[in-house]
């Protein structure tokens, strides 16, 4: 009777190291997110998703079919933002998670537009949500129209075509207030640079504006000296550089370093956070610089972007220093608790027919997808997402100067610059 006793406990104990463990894990619901980790949009991306996990799971996870599910976190590094990383590396990254890990869902997604565009047809053919947060070429948006097999693509994060609309925006502002009409264009040589400077240099003409030269560099370039030669002897009054590369910092040191008198204003990531101005020694003043999310820096005009801001440095000890991909990372992780809460389930095609419906306050503002799965940006956070320009002060401060809604001063000229009228 004792040996019948024992081996029923052992068979007990056997069968739950067994079976116990999967039991547990059919009830998490599997979030993967695949990107270039170790970059600072994907770094900061995914400690967003965590934290919103983190949120999700302390009120009690995602209610689905009458059971409430945990969330779970499960990351690949796809290297795809990395010098020399070939597109179908990235892909088998992407593959690797769906098919080991059977995520519901993926979230951040691809870091490089040419990425985003070749996972279409994987991610039709897994039947896998993806609610992308930095990869920004406009074209994903016709190619869903056309394909319903790619319904299962959105993007929440600021794409190349609504970012134009930003630059348009201060470059109407420095032609009013003075007088500037000529412009020298840099940008780095990967798709949704190419797309933003070929549609802004369309724009340019019916804005009166004149294009006097342009430079594209290769990721990972860390000289921009003859380029900025070039622009100073060039009759450019403004320069427009649009960059996502770690290097690029490099290129508003020597346009300090070699007095070029000409201001600069677009998109050059190591110089969005905080303590760019301890990195770059304060000599960054007068710059423009573009966040393509609101929530990567703080504004008293929209409070949920600024709480979530404050919530990131709580938990995380640090400020945001990405102007892309963090807040709308954030923003997924819930868009997609609701999606499969209004769905009643986890099947695919359910939660995205719940994901086309969207309409809803978050903290990068109104959010609401095109029939392209393209989240809508503007100047109304009450209306829209949105993005924003700012200015570094001779005090190392950033301040918001578009749109209007969220303005907290004019745009001003550098010392030693003067107006062209």
């Amino acid at each position: 009777m004792k040996r019948m006793f024992v081996f029923g406990a052992m068979l007990v104990l056997a069968l739950g190291l067994v079976f116990g463990p999967t039991a547990r894990a059919a009830d998490e619901v599997v979030l993967g997110v695949p990107t270039s980790a170790t970059f600072l949009e994907g770094k900061e991306s995914i400690k967003a998703v965590e934290m919103a996990v983190d949120e999700i799971n302390a009120a009690g996870g995602v209610n689905v079919g009458g059971q409430k599910r945990m969330l779970k976190v499960e990351t690949i590094d796809i290297r795809d933002a990395a010098p020399g990383v070939p597109v179908p590396e990235a892909l088998l990254g992407i593959e690797k998670l769906i098919l080991e890990k059977k995520p519901t869902a993926l979230l951040v997604g691809p870091f490089r537009s040419e990425s985003l565009l070749a996972s279409l047809d994987m991610l039709a053919k897994h039947k896998v949500p993806l609610l992308g947060t930095i990869a920004m070429t406009p074209a994903t948006e016709a190619k869903i129209e056309a394909n319903p097999d790619y319904k299962y693509v959105f993007r929440l994060c600021l794409n190349a075509k609504y970012l134009v609309g930003y630059f348009a925006g201060g470059m109407k502002f420095l032609n009013q207030e003075f007088g500037f009409n000529k412009v020298f264009i840099m940008n780095q040589d990967v798709a949704w640079a190419r797309a933003t400077t070929d549609i802004m240099k369309d724009l340019y003409k019916k804005m009166g504006w004149e294009v006097v030269g342009e430079a594209t560099f290769p990721v990972g370039a860390g000289d921009f000296a003859p380029a900025l030669m070039k622009a100073k002897t060039s009759g450019a009054q403004v320069i427009l550089p649009v960059f996502d590369m770690p290097q690029s910092g490099v290129l508003v040191k020597q346009w300090r370093s070699m007095r070029i008198p000409l201001l600069m204003a677009g998109f050059v990531s190591p110089l969005v956070g905080p303590t760019s101005w301890k990195t770059f020694e304060g000599k960054i003043d007068g710059f423009i610089n573009s966040v393509f999310e609101i929530g990567s820096v703080p504004t008293e005009k929209y409070p949920a972007a600024k709480a979530f801001y404050e919530k990131y440095k709580a938990k995380y000890g640090v400020e945001i220093e990405a102007g892309h991909g963090p807040a709308p990372s954030y923003v997924s992780v819930y868009l997609l608790k609701d999606a499969m809460e209004k769905a009643n389930s986890l099947d695919p095609d359910a939660i995205v027919a719940a994901l086309e419906q969207t309409n809803t306050d978050t903290v990068i503002g109104h959010v609401s997808f095109t029939k392209g799965h393209q989240a809508v940006f503007g100047n109304d956070p009450a209306k829209e997402a949105l993005g924003c320009l700012f200015q570094w002060t001779e005090d190392g401060r950033r301040v918001i100067v578009y749109p209007d809604s969220l303005a907290e001063g004019k745009i001003t000229l550098p010392a030693g610059m003067k107006p062209a009228k």
